[in-house]
């Protein structure tokens, strides 16, 4: 079962490697970046995505998420079946189809019998007629499969090659899925990062030389593997990326938060160059497991859309029914239409102005509706809440002092107070709102003020002013005053 902090590490596993898919789309193919660009979702690129819109990479990992979200046995003939025949009905469209995986989508379609038999040996027909060129197209993808079997690892390895083995059927191809995919699945259940701890999963034949391409990844500018098609060598720039990334320091009043690790791994992946919307893509998964749905930006997840209608929204979902074999209610979070406990049912319909911003609304769950722009919710909400609101923005806070109940606390305080100013800033009106306003709204509130500037106490005093019901005391109020202030002039 997982605990509070592996629940939100196993959350961040799709939504990482989509942010990372959508922060390199617009430099595919491109030259190595100097550590002065700052890597943003544009859009664009050689196919023409949307700004924050992912590609191949993340497209084919929903594929098989949507299979694995429903409990199956992915090493079971019916699941894999069902895998081939997304991979062949998202392929039929996509702006965007790896050539190695395109060859065998087109061979595939010239067999008979079940998809993922014929897809399986159309792949084994590619490796043998090009034995060495093994590209990253299984790599990029394998995110999903860590989630499967989170207490199995040598059944999460079976599923990892079986999967890859549907396009990709060349040892090398197959064992870098495995080595990643448990290296994902070791993030999300005891917060270690290790790519070697899976070496043991391979053949002995093959464990030596995998050691060596890894040790040689290690603390080494990603860009050092500029040519990263290859599926070792995506393995090594998103390794690269991740080890050589120093985490900052944790210090609120500066601004800085060793979460901030996850988005600046990223950036140096897309730095890395050439094939940086995969290469960021297979590190995304393994930062996003790392880290969790908490330490990513709410800039990015509320951009990043793709394949199969998902937003952050959709990605956590399926990330969090894969990581639970499929056994949650339809009527619970994060499916369920509405939020039906006794606490969301009981809670007050308190509705107050921010004493900053008259353009920033604070509430509960029952607050009555408004024609608000958008809304940043602090509590989990269902899915048919907030209708007619376009801008939704989730933000991972427990109303919880025990500090692994929120691992990433000042950062996630920094992070929902620079969502409510961004959108501010578009000329949106907001609603910020947990579950009964006592202590994440307000929390929140105070931090949206120290952003502006408010120095702290008359920030906690003014929204202690606006929100009489609050709580006034514990870790998230605490903390939210340290937020650092918007510097002027």
């Amino acid at each position: 079962m997982l605990t509070t902090h592996s629940h939100d590490r196993a959350a961040g596993v799709l939504l990482g490697q989509a942010c990372g898919d959508a922060l390199g789309v617009p430099y595919e193919f491109g030259p190595a970046l100097p550590e002065s660009t700052v890597p943003q979702m544009t859009g664009g690129g050689p196919f023409g995505f949307d700004p924050g819109e992912y590609s191949d990479d993340t497209a084919m990992a929903v594929c098989i998420a949507e299979v694995a979200a429903t409990g199956a046995d992915l090493t079971s003939d019916a699941a894999l079946d069902e895998i081939a025949e997304r991979f062949l009905a998202w392929g039929a469209t996509a702006k965007d189809v790896g050539n190695q995986t395109r060859a065998v989508f087109a061979a595939t379609g010239r067999r008979e019998g079940p998809r993922g038999r014929a897809m399986r040996a159309a792949a084994a027909e590619h490796a043998a007629e090009h034995p060495g060129r093994v590209g990253n197209g299984a790599l990029m993808r394998t995110s999903a499969v860590a989630l499967t079997r989170l207490d199995d690892r040598s059944a999460t390895a079976e599923a990892a090659r079986a999967v890859a083995s549907l396009t990709h059927a060349d040892p090398l191809g197959l064992e870098s899925c495995v080595l990643w995919t448990e290296a994902i699945r070791l993030a999300v259940t005891t917060g270690r990062l290790d790519v070697l701890a899976g070496l043991d999963l391979l053949d002995a034949g093959s464990r030596d030389q995998w050691r060596t391409w890894i040790e040689a990844a290690t603390d080494v500018d990603p860009r050092t593997f500029a040519s990263n098609g290859f599926t070792v060598y995506a393995l090594q720039a998103a390794w690269a990326a991740i080890t050589w990334t120093p985490q900052p320091a944790l210090d609120p009043q500066a601004g800085t938060f060793p979460a901030q690790h996850f988005a600046l791994a990223l950036m140096n992946a897309v730095r890395a160059g050439d094939d940086t919307d995969t290469v960021a893509a297979i590190a995304g998964g393994l930062l996003g497991g790392y880290w969790g749905w908490s330490a990513i930006p709410a800039h990015w997840s509320r951009r990043v859309h793709g394949y199969g209608g998902h937003r952050a929204r959709g990605l956590v979902t399926l990330a969090l029914r894969t990581a639970d074999r499929g056994t949650s209610s339809d009527q619970d979070w994060p499916v369920g239409p509405a939020m039906t406990s006794w606490s969301y049912r009981n809670a007050p319909d308190d509705l107050a102005t921010h004493p900053h911003d008259d353009g920033v609304m604070l509430g509960t769950y029952r607050s009555p509706a408004h024609a608000w722009d958008a809304v940043v919710s602090l509590c989990r909400v269902g899915t048919a809440d907030f209708p007619g609101v376009s801008d939704r923005v989730e933000i991972r806070l427990i109303d919880s002092d025990a500090p692994d109940d929120n691992p990433h606390l000042d950062f996630v305080l920094a992070d929902a107070a620079a969502a409510i100013k961004e959108l501010r800033d578009e000329g949106k009106t907001v609603f910020v709102h947990c579950v009964a306003a006592h202590q994440r709204t307000p929390s929140v509130a105070v931090a949206y003020a120290r952003l502006l500037g408010v120095p702290a106490e008359e920030a906690q005093a003014d929204v202690r002013r606006v929100l009489p019901r609050l709580r006034g005391h514990g870790r998230l109020w605490e903390r939210a005053a340290l937020v650092k202030a918007a510097e002027h002039g």
